[in-house]
């Protein structure tokens, strides 16, 4: 295949960017769509050109780190599929692909596709554990949980703190990513302990690092590559109601 790419390319967080039209020749329909990047940049490379930057890591859809938005779409919209992940055989001969960064206030470029993330690691920082004595291993093992409340919580650990949620979101929100957090620890014993403390300074940390407000777009879930499920918005609502009794 032979494609048209138009490729978001910006020096630094502080200089003007602008889409740049790149030719993608010769793609195999069996490469991911970072291995077509990969070839892009050997030819760019080659010309004494500065290659495009993106953000990756595993390369298995584990990580989250491939995050651009692809045709408009975070990740490019097949459903529950990361970058790393997409292939070219999901495109056609002759198709014109526009490639771009995350879009948030809260995630800055920092250049090309890459954005600075932190702020949801400083979300992370402000509750998303237990430090509560849990005891050794064979204790763990001792706490009884429902399996109903283990599936729960197991399904929003789900999340891979990608970033895919904020960026379809209209109002850049990171609700779904937080509530994630919140609710894979508030289903669990051995999150109860905190759980006022935690929802308070989880959401806290979410508007101080300038995540916007979720307003029920439902985009979130639609571009999440782990399905992660809005219902776990409104479990961080109902805690963050309980915390205001405590």
């Amino acid at each position: 295949m032979n494609l048209t790419l138009h490729v978001w390319r910006q020096s630094g967080p502080n200089q003007p960017g602008k889409l740049e039209q790149y030719d993608a020749k010769n793609v195999s329909p069996d490469q991911s769509f970072l291995e077509m990047l990969d070839e892009v940049n050997e030819e760019l490379i080659k010309e004494g050109k500065d290659p495009i930057v993106f953000d990756h890591d595993c390369r298995e859809g584990i990580c989250g780190m491939c995050s651009q938005v692809i045709n408009g779409v975070p990740h490019g919209g097949q459903e529950r599929t990361t970058v790393c992940q997409l292939h070219m055989r999901n495109f056609n001969d002759g198709d014109t692909i526009y490639i771009e960064p995350w879009r948030a206030l809260a995630f800055p470029i920092v250049k090309d596709l890459i954005v600075d993330r932190s702020g949801l690691e400083k979300i992370m920082q402000a509750g998303g554990y237990t430090s509560c004595h849990t005891g050794g291993v064979a204790d763990g093992n001792a706490i009884l949980v429902p399996k109903v409340d283990a599936d729960y919580a197991m399904d929003a650990a789900e999340c891979i703190g990608c970033g895919a949620c904020v960026a379809a979101c209209p109002n850049g929100s990171a609700m779904l990513y937080t509530s994630a957090k919140v609710a894979q620890l508030a289903a669990l014993p051995q999150g109860k302990a905190e759980a006022a403390q935690r929802v308070c300074a989880m959401t806290d940390a979410m508007q101080e690092a300038g995540f916007g407000n979720c307003s029920n777009h439902y985009e979130c879930q639609a571009a999440c590559p782990k399905g992660i499920n809005v219902k776990f918005i409104a479990r961080l609502n109902r805690e963050y109601q309980k915390s205001l009794f405590k």
